[in-house]
């Protein structure tokens, strides 16, 4: 029982310390409903379904398939948008901010969101040092959150 209460703590204390995910608009869901996967796997944005879901880090996840929901569970990291799923522009600039699900970029192997699409024409005048600057930010800004 012991060795139990131990093994939760632990997990608890692991999921403290996991990056907060942007839930807007109190549903829970990560980025709106879409389908992190498929932003990698169809190259666009793609609404997932409450039938293919999986909770990660405090949030529920959606995807389009069984597939794409067994890749995410593999390999969450390799999936979940930068900056917990917040506008990357804006934490590059100190803040957080919702996302559009459409006004998105995957920049070396990292899924980027913004705010909107006008947005989106800002952060990509200068993808790297916003990204650099978002980088940067990011844990000052996850610790407030």
């Amino acid at each position: 029982m012991k060795a139990f209460a131990i093994l939760l703590t632990l997990l608890l204390i692991g999921s403290v310390q996991a990056s907060p995910v942007n839930t807007q608009g109190g549903s829970n869901s990560a980025i709106a409903g879409y389908d992190p996967v498929a932003y990698f796997a169809d190259a666009k944005a793609v609404e997932g379904s409450r039938q293919f879901s999986y909770r990660w880090q405090g949030a529920d996840w959606y995807f389009s398939s069984a597939a794409n929901r067994q890749r995410f569970i593999a390999n969450p990291e390799a999936f979940a948008p930068q900056y917990g799923g917040y506008c990357a522009y804006a934490v590059a600039n100190g803040y957080t901010a919702k996302v559009d699900p459409e006004a998105w970029r995957i920049v070396e192997g990292k899924l980027y969101l913004n705010y909107s699409k006008s947005v989106q024409k800002r952060w990509e005048a200068d993808t790297a040092g916003y990204i650099r600057r978002g980088d940067s930010n990011w844990p000052d800004i996850r610790a407030r959150l």
